[in-house]
């Protein structure tokens, strides 16, 4: 019974673990999200720019040769400054890894859980004890 009380702690601290880290990952993920829509915005307002310029330039006739070198020298600084905003690292080594254990850990609980959630098997952890060990759990946070 004792070993059972144990593990269901162990259980729950490690649960705890996961669910804080995915948390912090689901945060990376708006923020990426967010700096993502900016970038676009940003690439949609260019284009605009560079699309209001073109129009302007095929209705006057003529230009100085001095002004269509601004232009294109414009155009060829928002093309490098474009590429190097598209150019995005790959995940860190510690995410990869805790998504990594994340999953494994799912895969190795689900066919557990899978007979109960069906209505087949009883409470995987053991249903007579979860009162004691959530009065364990409780104890051992005061």
């Amino acid at each position: 019974m004792t070993s059972l009380f144990t593990q269901e702690i162990h259980l729950s601290k490690r649960h705890d673990k996961i669910v804080s880290q995915r948390l912090i990952l689901l945060q990376q993920m708006e923020d990426k999200l967010g700096g993502q829509n900016k970038e676009k915005a940003s690439q949609m307002q260019a284009a605009e720019t560079a699309f209001k310029r073109n129009l302007s330039l095929l209705k006057e006739k003529k230009e100085p040769a001095k002004e269509k070198e601004v232009g294109v020298r414009e155009d060829i600084e928002a093309a490098e400054k474009s590429l190097q905003t598209r150019i995005h690292p790959l995940p860190r080594p510690e995410v990869v890894s805790l998504e990594t254990l994340y999953w494994a850990s799912v895969e190795e609980y689900i066919p557990k859980w899978e007979q109960f959630l069906l209505g087949r098997a009883p409470y995987p952890i053991g249903v007579e004890n979860q009162n004691e060990a959530e009065n364990t759990i409780q104890k051992e946070a005061q």
